[in-house]
């Protein structure tokens, strides 16, 4: 896991990667770990976030909670970076293959059942990878809603970045068994969810408009893989000229161009 600090000034600002050393500096990554090329942070900001790198090959894929939508990466994302930079965490991954092989079957199945009841989001990628059904356009949507919901209890609008990540992980799940139905699914919950709850986003704009594109994108992507019918085509882009015709009308222009993609590739 070898980054070069040349490699982590081009990911942002030169004022960012001063703040993200400051950060590390003053111990305010509070915890870091690795799994394989997964590291997982928490960075404490003015509030705590939480960061997320897939350190594959000579990409790197960040993440984090924070509200911040200015040009490159965060100053928390920067902040984890140097710290891997210089000190690499301990991978996990092996030790838990290496106990993995000598759990009994009958326990690791316990194991696995209680988890999967303790943690939702969990559950929901277990289905997703393994179930033949899928949930309904309405659960998903109303999941979102409840997302939006909680991020609204002590303020009346949405001041940080949502994490959609495990809707786009099942989303792939199903993509990866073919299952493209299931992934347009999630995608059009995800893509209307954070349209109609544009009014009530004040930060994070890069966020939410990225986590739309990508959502749209999949969409697009699974509906052409699905090759469906010419009157289910027909319903699936009836979705996308619904939604760019919807208010608020901010978004419409993506919707727009999605449904062009689509017809497009048809």
């Amino acid at each position: 896991m070898n980054i070069e600090q040349e490699t982590i000034q081009s990911l942002c600002t030169d004022a960012v990667f001063e703040r993200g050393q400051n950060y590390r500096q003053q111990g305010l990554i509070r915890r870091i770990d690795r799994f394989d090329d997964v590291v997982t942070a928490v960075v404490q900001g003015s509030s705590r976030y939480d960061v997320t790198l897939e350190l594959g090959g000579d990409t790197i894929d960040a993440q984090c909670t924070c509200p911040y939508d200015g040009v490159g990466k965060c100053k928390h994302i920067v902040a984890v970076l140097l710290d891997v930079a210089a000190d690499p965490p301990h991978d996990e991954s092996e030790r838990v293959a290496s106990v993995l092989e000598d759990v009994p079957a009958d326990e690791l199945r316990e194991f696995a059942r209680d988890a999967l009841a303790e943690h939702p989001p969990l559950r929901e990628q277990f289905l997703a990878r393994f179930s033949d059904t899928g949930k309904s356009i309405e659960e998903y949507r109303n999941e979102i809603e409840r997302l939006f919901d909680d991020h609204t209890q002590d303020y009346p609008v949405v001041t940080d970045a949502i994490d959609f990540s495990h809707f786009f992980e099942m989303a792939e799940q199903y993509r990866e068994r073919d299952r493209y139905r299931a992934a347009a699914t999630i995608y059009r919950a995800l893509f209307e969810g954070i349209d109609d709850n544009h009014d009530r986003i004040d930060a994070a704009y890069d966020h939410y408009a990225q986590a739309l594109q990508a959502a749209l994108d999949g969409y697009v992507e699974c509906v052409r893989a699905a090759n469906p019918t010419p009157e289910a085509f027909e319903s699936y882009a009836g979705v996308l000229e619904q939604q760019a015709m919807s208010e608020p009308t901010m978004n419409s222009e993506q919707f727009w161009r999605a449904l062009e993609d689509l017809e497009d590739r048809r």
